[in-house]
């Protein structure tokens, strides 16, 4: 069965670099021998020398995107224009490392951390601490020290409690916070009910509809040690309608109305993340950040001046639309075998060295990927497949129905794109299998940015 006719209920196969480069790493093509290439470094050779499975980060890629997330937001709200300015914080709960840490500051982009960990790494890597935020709904004793000790640039409030805590760690350590309220807007948007954050029954932020957020605000106001900076917003991942931006912006302008008309000043609207990506051939092609931006830029604009209000200083949060497509995940085939399925088809099942530990998404979510052959080019029939782990579960699915060539087997080696994202943050030990390397690429160099957990690191662990 070639790609020309495959019926239409058959899966689709993966999309080539040259047909949809926004789900490849940019500049991901096919050498002459067919086997897939990032820049002038084979993917092939990249598993010869550190072995599978790896994560293979084109950090060019991945500063890349944030140069144009930032160069859109710079046009989009400057002075210029009426506006206020903007800023961009990298979440680094999609992937973070100490040189992408450094590569991101040296652009004048901030880092959004949302634990003790991901602070301590930040400052490890030199980011300035004004270019910090810190988030999290149960922030330890320790973020929350550090995040005073080092002076970093923002705390975002989760909860009424917090703000006590944080005004009585600022006396006893005779210091200041600048803090913003993280508003629950009521507008979710998003792939997942886990991944939609701002509907009212979950744990992030506080109401909008209820009060709770104007509250918390006067409550800081009222503090000694807290200065009040601004709202944020976070409505969910995965997002590709600027409409639901739109809306959360649009009521959390409104607030700030209120909050002006009272006599408190907010000089700053955060509105998250969760900008989409695409991951597959059957996905649509995501808004650009210049895309968001400007729809960004048009309503505050609008609405600065309905409100009769000088506008908001503006930030915002991409962290997957930065990293998610500069990765692949690399794995080799090892087990293959046909199952016949109750209807007399047949699917076959293409098992790798990995699994959902190095990628939990679909396992979590029923995120859908893709996958392609990426040591050799095969003219070979496609057939039915499914991709899965090497891991005792059932659920360890990679890929849940994809046209692969029939000749696919043990030993070949399969790409999987946009795994920059979380593939790594929430990769596991399942099973004791190991933890991929992270792997960075830029021109012709390769470096290893994160080591291997390996079996004797787990082994070492255990001091019973």
């Amino acid at each position: 069965m070639s790609t020309t006719t495959i019926p239409h209920d058959f899966p689709l196969p993966a999309p080539e670099p040259s047909q949809r480069s926004d789900v490849w790493p940019w500049h991901t093509r096919r050498d002459d021998d067919g086997s897939l290439r990032i820049g002038s470094l084979n993917l092939r050779k990249i598993a010869q020398q550190w072995g599978t499975p790896v994560y293979v980060v084109s950090l060019d890629d991945l500063l890349g995107r944030a140069q144009v997330w930032k160069a859109a937001m710079d046009e989009a709200f400057w002075s210029g224009y009426g506006l206020a300015g903007a800023q961009v914080y990298y979440a680094g709960k999609a992937f973070l490392c100490k040189r992408v840490v450094r590569e991101l500051c040296q652009e004048g982009i901030g880092i959004d951390t949302a634990s003790e960990g991901e602070l301590a790494l930040a400052l490890a890597a030199g980011a300035p601490p004004k270019l910090i935020g810190l988030h999290g709904n149960n922030k330890s004793q320790g973020a929350l020290s550090t995040a005073l000790e080092q002076g970093i640039g923002r705390i975002v409030v989760d909860s009424v409690g917090e703000i006590d805590r944080i005004d009585s760690l600022c006396s006893a350590m005779n210091t200041r916070a600048r803090v913003m309220v993280r508003v629950t807007t009521g507008v979710h948007a998003g792939g997942h009910e886990f991944i939609a954050t701002a509907h009212e029954d979950q744990k992030f932020g506080l109401s909008l509809a209820t009060g709770a957020a104007r509250e918390a605000v006067q409550r800081i106001t009222a503090c000694e040690h807290l200065d009040f900076v601004g709202l944020h917003s976070h409505i969910g991942s995965q997002i590709f309608d600027k409409g639901a931006f739109v809306e959360a912006a649009t009521r959390l302008m409104g607030l700030r109305k209120e909050l002006m008309d009272a006599g408190i000043n907010t000089p700053e609207l955060d509105l998250g993340g969760g900008y989409a990506i695409s991951y597959w051939a059957g996905d649509s092609v995501a808004p650009s950040p210049k895309e968001y931006a400007d729809e960004l830029a048009r309503v505050i604009s609008t609405l600065s001046q309905d409100m009769d209000m000088e506008p908001p200083h503006i930030s915002i949060e991409p962290g997957r639309s930065i990293a998610g497509p500069s990765t692949v995940t690399l794995y080799e085939v090892g087990t293959v075998k046909d199952v016949v399925l109750e209807d007399g088809s047949v699917r076959r099942y293409i098992s790798v060295d990995g699994g959902m530990a190095d990628n939990i998404r679909p396992a979590l979510y029923g995120s859908v990927y893709t996958a392609a052959l990426a040591n050799r080019r095969s003219d070979q029939a496609l057939t039915r497949c499914r991709i899965v782990g090497s891991h005792c579960e059932s659920g360890d699915i990679i890929i849940n129905d994809i046209a692969l060539p029939c000749d696919v087997g043990r030993g070949d080696l399969l790409a999987v794109p946009a795994t920059g994202a979380y593939g790594k943050s929430m990769a596991s030990n399942y099973n004791m299998l190991p933890t991929p390397p992270v792997v960075g690429i830029s021109g012709d160099k390769t470096e290893l940015l994160v080591r291997p957990r390996t079996i004797n690191d787990l082994i070492s662990e255990d001091v019973s």
